[in-house]
C-alpha cells in the first residue's frame, strides 16, 4: 500500500515537471494610464490585442467579491482545487434534465481552463480538473483569486473585471452597487450572450438569477435586492476610456512594460477642458490644432494635458502633440527680459523707453500693428508688447546671456542650424515648448523659481532660479494690472476672480498663436495653430487663444486666498520719479521734472534713462550750460559775456521722442540761441527736416476721371541718414537721405505724416483727403 502511494505521487510529480502549469511569467496586462485618482484615461492592449487592467481581491468591491464566490463558488476557500460535491450535482441534474442545469466548475477549473484552453471532450474536462489540482499545489487561493479578477472572459477581448467595469458602466470596479456587482459576477458564463452592449435584457435576467440567489442564501437583505432589481441594465456601447490621450502615449513610451501608470491628471478637470477645446475650435479651418497645459504651481504638476483638439481627427493631425512641439513663441518671452533688465539694473517699471523706428545694427522691427507710441513705460510696453523696446532691452542684456538664462530655467530654445541667439528671438525668431514656457511662466507666482512640468508623482521635482523675487513680483504686477479684453475699470465686477498675470504672442505669419496666464495657484497655457507651420492668416494669440485662456482658468478650482494680493517683497519699493531724466522725483529739480509716476523699483535702485544709442545725438539727458545773463543767450566755452554770466540747465528728451512731445514739452528742452560773439564749438542745434512734395493743411483730390486716390512723390531734405515715415503714427516707408518714395491716399480724412531721421531731426504736416 505504501508503495503504491509512493508511486502515485512519484507520478504526479513526474507529470507536474513534464507538464509546468501554464502560469504567467509577470503581470502581462495592457498598460493602464491613469489620473490622480486611479481613473483610467487611456487603456493601451497587450500584445495580442486584449484589453485587461490590473485587479485584485483589494482593489475591487466587496459586493462584486460576495456575488462571485456566492454564486460561483460557496466552498472556494476550502475546497482543493475542485469540489465532488458540485461536480456529482450537476451530473445527476444533467441526466435527468438532458440539458446542463448548472455548473460544478469552480473557480480554480475556470482559471485552469483560462490558462490552458481544452475541448469539451471528457479528455478536456479531465484536464481541466487536473490543471486546477495543480494550480491549488503551486498558488494559494488569493493568487488563484487574482488571475480570476485579472483574466475573467467578458466578451470581445475584454478580460479581467476592471477592464469590465470601465468598458460597460465607465466606473472602476472598486465602486460598484449591487445591482453592478451581480451583473459582472454573471457576465462570464457566457460572455456573447449576455454582453449588456449587445443584449441587454439577456444580460438583466442573468443579473437577477444572482440577486435571487444572494438573497436566499441571506447574504445580501430583501430590501437590498429588492432595490438592486430596479436598476436597469444600461446598453451602453464598449468603449475604452481616451482621456490625456496623446501624455497616456507619451508616457507608455518612456514605461513600455508597466502594467498601470499613475499621472498627475485631475480626471474631471481632464475631461471638461477636453470638451471644451473641441467645441470652441471645432469652427477653425481644417488642418487646426491646438494644445492646453494646467500646470499646479505649488507642485509643479500638470493638471490638465490636450495635446490636440481631437486625437483620433486626421484632418487636424490630431496624432501631433503639441504640448513638446517645437514652435516659435511669439512676444510670450518678453516678460522674462523685461524681469532680467530689472534684476540688471536697467530699468523700473516706469522707465522711459522709446517705441519709434530704429535700426540695430541694420535689424529694423516694428510692431504688430504698424503703430508708433513714441515715449512710453516700461511697464505700458509689457502690457502693449511693443517690439521696438524689447529689441532694445534685449540688445542691451545680449541675446546670448538671455538666452542662456533660459535654458538655465528650463527654456531650452532651439534656433536654425548654424546660427546663434540675436535680437529676433525675443520677437520669435527662435522655437520653444509650450510645457517649457508654462513651466517658465510658473516663476511669476514662484517668487523668480521656474520649474520642469511633472506629469507623474514619481517625476523629480526640478527647479531653477529664473529671475529674482522682486523681478517676478514686479512683472506679475504689470501683467495682472492688464485688463481683460472687452474689460474696462469698473465695467464688470472681477473682485471674486483671481487676479491673472497674462502674456499673448503670435508668431511671424499668423503661424502660431499664444495665451500663458497664471494666478497664485495655477498656470495655464494654449497655443493655436497648424501642426504642418502652415500659417493661419487672422487668427493670433489675443483673439484666437486669449479668450479660452480666460474660460479655463476661471473654471478652475479656487480658495478665497487666490483673490487676495500677495505680499510685496522687500526688495520691492515704490517710489515717484521723473520723465524725461527717469530718476527719482526728490532728486529732480521742479523745472525738470515733466512728468511724474510712481514706479515699482528693485532694490532701491533708480536707473536713469538710457543714453542715446548715436553717438551725434545728445548723449547725456541733464544738459548744462551758460548764458549771458543780461540777453539770456547761450554762451560757448571761452565766449565772454556782456552781462553777468548764469548756470543753466535743462532736461532732455531722447531724441527719436521729439515727434510725439507736446509743445512744451519741446519748449523746455530747447536751448537758448547762441549769442553772437560765440561760435557753436561742435555743439548741436535742434536740426529740422522739411517734406518736400507736400505741403502742411494741404487738401488733396482725386484728379478727374481718375480710378485712384492723388499719388504723391515725398521725399525728406535736411538729412543724410535714414528717414522713417509715420502716417498716424503707423511705419509706412524708409528712405535715405534725400531719396523720394511714392504713396497713394486712397481713403478720405484727415492725415499727420512724420518724416523722423535717424540724427534726431524730424518734422510732421497735417493734410487732408477730399472724398
Amino acid at each position: 500500500m505504501r508503495w503504491g502511494t509512493a508511486a502515485l505521487l512519484a507520478l504526479l510529480l513526474a507529470l507536474d515537471v513534464a507538464f509546468p502549469p501554464p502560469l504567467p511569467k509577470s503581470r502581462d496586462t495592457s498598460t493602464l494610464v491613469v489620473a490622480s485618482d486611479g481613473t483610467p484615461l487611456r487603456a493601451f492592449a497587450d500584445a495580442e490585442g486584449v484589453w485587461r487592467y490590473p485587479a485584485d481581491a483589494k482593489s475591487v468591491s466587496p459586493l462584486y467579491l460576495q456575488a462571485l464566490l456566492t454564486y460561483e463558488d460557496r466552498w472556494f476557500w476550502r475546497h482543493p482545487g475542485i469540489n465532488p460535491w458540485a461536480l456529482l450535482r450537476a451530473g445527476r441534474q444533467m441526466l435527468a434534465e438532458r440539458r446542463i442545469v448548472s455548473g460544478g466548475s469552480t473557480l480554480t477549473m475556470q482559471v485552469a481552463r483560462i490558462l490552458d484552453p481544452h475541448t469539451r471532450t471528457p479528455w478536456g474536462k479531465l484536464k481541466q480538473l487536473l490543471r486546477a489540482l495543480q494550480l491549488e499545489v503551486h498558488l494559494g487561493k488569493a493568487q488563484i483569486l487574482d488571475l480570476y479578477l485579472e483574466r475573467a472572459p467578458y466578451g470581445g477581448t475584454i478580460e479581467g473585471v476592471e477592464a469590465a467595469s470601465w468598458a460597460y458602466l465607465g466606473k472602476s470596479a472598486a465602486h460598484l452597487s449591487q445591482a453592478e456587482a451581480a451583473l459582472l459576477a454573471v457576465l462570464p458564463q457566457s460572455p456573447s450572450r449576455l454582453r449588456p452592449d449587445r443584449h441587454p435584457q439577456a444580460a438583466q435576467r442573468a443579473r437577477d438569477k444572482v440577486l435571487e440567489r444572494m438573497a436566499a442564501l441571506g447574504v445580501w437583505s430583501a430590501d437590498e435586492v429588492a432595490d438592486a432589481r430596479i436598476e436597469p441594465v444600461v446598453a451602453r456601447s464598449l468603449q475604452q476610456p481616451l482621456h490625456a490621450a496623446l501624455l497616456a502615449q507619451r508616457l507608455r513610451g518612456l514605461q513600455p512594460r508597466a502594467a498601470q501608470i499613475q499621472t498627475t491628471i485631475d480626471s474631471g478637470l481632464q475631461r471638461m477642458l477636453e470638451e471644451r477645446v473641441a467645441a470652441y475650435f471645432s469652427q477653425l479651418p481644417e488642418r487646426t490644432s491646438a494644445a492646453l497645459l494646467v500646470l499646479d504651481n505649488t507642485t509643479l504638476e500638470a493638471r490638465a494635458y490636450v495635446g490636440s483638439v481631437a486625437f483620433a481627427d486626421k484632418p487636424r493631425l490630431g496624432h501631433v502633440d503639441m504640448v513638446q512641439a517645437w514652435r516659435s513663441p511669439g512676444s510670450t518671452l518678453k516678460p522674462f527680459l523685461y524681469g532680467m533688465a530689472l534684476d540688471d539694473g536697467l530699468i523700473h517699471s516706469e522707465s522711459l523707453l522709446i517705441d519709434a523706428p530704429q535700426s540695430f545694427g541694420g535689424y529694423r522691427p516694428g510692431n504688430f500693428d504698424a503703430a508708433f507710441n513714441g515715449p512710453i513705460g516700461a511697464a505700458s510696453a509689457l502690457r502693449l508688447s511693443l517690439n521696438v523696446p524689447s529689441v532694445d532691452l534685449l540688445d542691451r542684456v545680449g541675446p546670448a546671456r538671455f538666452a542662456g538664462r533660459l535654458g538655465n530655467a528650463g527654456i531650452n530654445l532651439r534656433f536654425p542650424r548654424g546660427t546663434s541667439p540675436n535680437l529676433a528671438l525675443i520677437l520669435g525668431g527662435t522655437g520653444a515648448r509650450l510645457e517649457d514656457l508654462v513651466g517658465a511662466f510658473a516663476a511669476l507666482n514662484r517668487e523668480g523659481i521656474a520649474g520642469r512640468v511633472r506629469y507623474t508623482p514619481d517625476d523629480p521635482l526640478i527647479e531653477r532660479r529664473l529671475v529674482s523675487p522682486g523681478a517676478a513680483w514686479i512683472v506679475r504686477e504689470i501683467l495682472q494690472s492688464n485688463l481683460r479684453p472687452g474689460y474696462g475699470v469698473g465695467t464688470f465686477d472681477t473682485g471674486s476672480r483671481p487676479p491673472v498675470a497674462w502674456k499673448t504672442g503670435t508668431s511671424y505669419g499668423y503661424r502660431d498663436a499664444w495665451a500663458i496666464g497664471g494666478t497664485q495657484r495655477y498656470t495655464v497655457g494654449v497655443w493655436v495653430g497648424r501642426p504642418d507651420g502652415t500659417p493661419l492668416p487672422g487668427h493670433y494669440g489675443a483673439v484666437t487663444a486669449l479668450p479660452l485662456m480666460f474660460e479655463v482658468i476661471d473654471s478652475l478650482p479656487r480658495q478665497s486666498a487666490d483673490t487676495s494680493p500677495g505680499a510685496m517683497p522687500a526688495s520691492v519699493s515704490e517710489v515717484e520719479i521723473c520723465w524725461p531724466l527717469g530718476i527719482a522725483a526728490a532728486q529732480t529739480p521742479a523745472a525738470m521734472c515733466q512728468r511724474r509716476f510712481k514706479a515699482m523699483v528693485l532694490d532701491e535702485g533708480v536707473p536713469p534713462t538710457f543714453a542715446e544709442r548715436d553717438a551725434r545725438l545728445w548723449q547725456s539727458g541733464r544738459l548744462r550750460f551758460q548764458v549771458d545773463g543780461s540777453t539770456g543767450q547761450r554762451l560757448s566755452p571761452g565766449c565772454k559775456a556782456a552781462g553777468p554770466v548764469e548756470e543753466r540747465e535743462i532736461a532732455r528728451w531722447p531724441a527719436l521722442a521729439a515727434p510725439w512731445l507736446s509743445l512744451a514739452q519741446r519748449h523746455a528742452q530747447t536751448l537758448p540761441p547762441l549769442a553772437p560773439q560765440c561760435d557753436g564749438n561742435g555743439q548741436l542745434s535742434d536740426a529740422v527736416l522739411h517734406i518736400d512734395g507736400l505741403n502742411d493743411r494741404a487738401t488733396l483730390a482725386r484728379a478727374p476721371g481718375a480710378s485712384h486716390g492723388p499719388r504723391l512723390q515725398l521725399r525728406a531734405l535736411g538729412t543724410e541718414t535714414a528717414v522713417e515715415w509715420l502716417l498716424d503714427g503707423r511705419w509706412i516707408a524708409r528712405t535715405q537721405g534725400a531719396r523720394p518714395f511714392m504713396r497713394q491716399f486712397d481713403v478720405p480724412g484727415e492725415y499727420t505724416l512724420t518724416a523722423l531721421a535717424a540724427d534726431g531731426a524730424w518734422t510732421r504736416i497735417r493734410f487732408r483727403v477730399a472724398p
